[in-house]
């Protein structure tokens, strides 16, 4: 893999993670810096893609970058037959920084392993998505005042979830205790609780979303019910409002709880949590455009 490549949060040590907090503070009061005059980068979104698109894309411009790319791999030579190689290949010749987004597991790595630009993995599949995680850690770090010995549950599709295995990585730093609130088809795999055991990392698992379980959270970390995920649709039918977290459900909670989710909603968060001040999933898709920039530039080996 190239080295300046993010692949996977597992690429960003608990050094690497707080001083890319430190960066996206200071592009949060300047995001306006024309650090990537003369750079062209180039954002392949093999599968669809609003809010990490469009930050990238923000993220890019407000620092004086071009970029190049498509945002539906049925437009490209890929519908033609084209690997995956040959494209990555192929745009190495035009950009300097790849932002790609792939349903395949692993399609980060691999194209990092075939091309010397530096390659930033927007989602891969249901395995990683590590710039998501840094927004995420960045919103927690802003709410909480700190990363440590955090209570944070999990909520949804925790076995597709690509931002809770990335999320689960990026935090086991810092001491948490995860809270993980899955119906049996969806629960975490054993892959992530094998890496909590190993990290002596604490957590619990439920299949009730209960107000217990929400009164001792610090942060709450909603998701959907991936429908792309599903092969089968009554499966998807039979879990996909099985969580619906309401204004309600909130009211012994604590004052600093937040609310997260990687957006987009569906039905998990009721309408009426949105006027609650621990609702924080807005301001987090926000907190990507800073987050994106830091890591853009540490890609690049720009100070």
């Amino acid at each position: 893999m190239n080295r300046k490549s993010l692949v996977s949060i597992a690429d960003y040590s608990e050094e690497d993670i707080l001083r890319l907090i430190g960066v996206a503070e200071i592009f949060e009061k300047n995001p306006n810096r024309k650090l990537l005059e003369g750079k062209v980068c180039a954002t392949l979104f093999f599968e669809p893609s609003t809010r990490t698109r469009l930050s990238f894309e923000t993220a890019v411009n407000r620092m004086g970058g071009r970029i190049i790319g498509f945002s539906d791999a049925a437009t490209t030579s890929s519908s033609k037959g084209e690997t995956l190689k040959d494209t990555i290949m192929m745009v190495s010749n035009y950009a300097d920084l790849i932002i790609m987004r792939h349903h395949l597991e692993g399609a980060a790595r691999y194209a990092s392993e075939v091309t010397g630009v530096p390659i930033i993995n927007a989602g891969d599949g249901a395995n990683q998505h590590p710039t998501q995680t840094m927004l995420d850690i960045y919103s927690i770090y802003k709410t909480q005042g700190t990363l440590e010995n955090l209570e944070i549950t999990m909520v949804g599709d925790l076995k597709y979830g690509r931002t809770v295995h990335s999320l689960i990585t990026g935090m086991s730093h810092f001491n948490p205790v995860f809270h993980f609130v899955a119906p049996d088809e969806l629960k975490i795999p054993d892959l992530y609780k094998n890496f909590c055991d190993k990290k002596g990392i604490r957590y619990h698992e439920y299949t009730d979303f209960s107000e217990d379980v929400i009164n001792r959270s610090d942060i709450i970390y909603m998701t959907r019910v991936q429908r792309e995920r599903f092969t089968d649709l009554m499966e998807y039918e039979k879990v996909k409002n099985v969580y619906i977290l309401r204004n309600s459900m909130l009211s012994n909670s604590k004052d600093n709880l937040r609310i997260l989710h990687p957006l987009p909603r569906v039905n998990e968060i009721a309408y009426d949590v949105d006027s609650n001040p621990k609702a924080y999933y807005i301001e987090q898709a926000k907190n990507g455009v800073f987050a994106r920039q830091a890591i853009i530039c540490d890609v690049l080996g720009i100070e």
